[in-house]
């Protein structure tokens, strides 16, 4: 499944190459332009996208920051376990990137290319975050050997959310292609904003059933399994499996709050007011999803989430009459008390 994942992401890596090729800024730019320094009224210079200056020290800290979350969770992949995570490790980077490509913009604020290049890195890359999540609740569900607690069988969900993942990055990349060939026509250049839009708000609404899935499932299991959700209470809290379904669980309102955000932003236009203040994207795109990764450094999933954590599917546990579910199944049983 971590395989899957894997390329499902390189495919979106090349989709994001090829969206390069052919996004532009929906934007129309006056014939009649007189010259202007970009650098003494950011505001009113039609050639410059995001219509203000670029902070270098607040890009600064933006990269150290997210490289200070990507390399470590690189060592825990590596030295751990949690492949299944290496979607959010390489989207981090690609993140990351797309943040110091702002450093181009603060020299060049009129470059077109530094702001796709910027944009669609720091756009589509949360699409590597998002896919991690769907992969971890499947893991999680097939460790705690709590199936029956979600709607979509584990081995199922991360096939299902991920292709609406990749299907909202299909849309997003045809809008930006459609307002490649929009420089002169301001009607195709808002068809493509907002097919863009759609495929925004079909990302928003696909993690948010996903979030209620989640949210359920978690019920669920301290509802009708407290055997297994008090299985860890002997243990310190960092070591405790809630402490990584809670991690999640705060990991998924952050990117919620940056899929909010995102929507809303592209609903004014490129050139609404959001897009145009600086301090909004580092407030609600940087900090949520900053939020929605630091999480899984002290808990992080390949330290509690084995590699074989597939095996118990095999004998699932089957609901019993009254809604709770029975401790262990037979097959289950007769395996453990074989290692004995």
């Amino acid at each position: 499944m971590a395989s899957r994942t894997t390329s499902s992401l390189l495919s979106q890596a090349l989709l994001l190459l090829f969206a390069f090729s052919s996004l532009a800024v929906a934007r129309q730019i006056p014939a009649n332009a007189s010259d202007i320094n970009p650098f003494t009224d950011p505001k009113d210079d039609p050639f410059n996208p995001l219509g203000y200056i670029t902070s270098n020290g607040l890009t600064a800290m933006a990269v150290a920051i997210t490289l200070a979350i990507a390399l470590p969770q690189t060592w825990f992949t590596w030295r751990i376990g949690g492949r299944f995570m290496l979607a959010m490790v390489i989207a981090e980077y690609t993140y990351t990137l797309g943040i110091a490509f702002r450093f181009g913009l603060h020299t060049n604020p009129d470059s077109n290319a530094f702001y796709i290049l910027y944009y669609l890195f720091v756009t589509l890359s949360p699409c590597g975050f998002i896919a991690a999540e769907y992969v971890l609740l499947g893991r999680m569900a097939r460790w705690l050997g709590a199936n029956n607690h979600v709607l979509i069988p584990p081995r199922r969900i991360t096939l299902v959310f991920v292709c609406s993942d990749v299907a909202t990055f299909l849309t997003q990349a045809a809008g930006g292609s459609i307002s490649a060939s929009a420089h002169t026509n301001p009607s195709k250049a808002q068809a493509g904003s907002r097919v863009f839009l759609v495929g925004l708000v079909l990302q928003l609404v696909s993690f948010a059933i996903f979030m209620c899935v989640y949210t359920r499932f978690i019920y669920r299991v301290r509802k009708y399994q407290p055997e297994v959700w008090t299985r860890d209470r002997g243990m310190k809290w960092y070591k405790d499996w809630r402490a990584l379904a809670s991690a999640m669980w705060l990991s998924c309102v952050g990117i919620l709050i940056r899929s909010v955000y995102r929507t809303i932003e592209l609903s004014e236009g490129f050139d609404g007011f959001l897009t145009r203040t600086e301090v909004y994207f580092f407030a609600l795109d940087f900090v949520p999803l900053v939020l929605a990764l630091v999480c899984y450094i002290p808990f992080w999933p390949g330290r509690f989430i084995p590699a074989n954590a597939a095996l118990p599917e095999a004998s699932p546990r089957q609901p019993s009459t009254d809604g709770t579910l029975p401790d262990k199944t037979p097959d289950l049983r007769e395996k453990e008390d074989e290692k004995v």
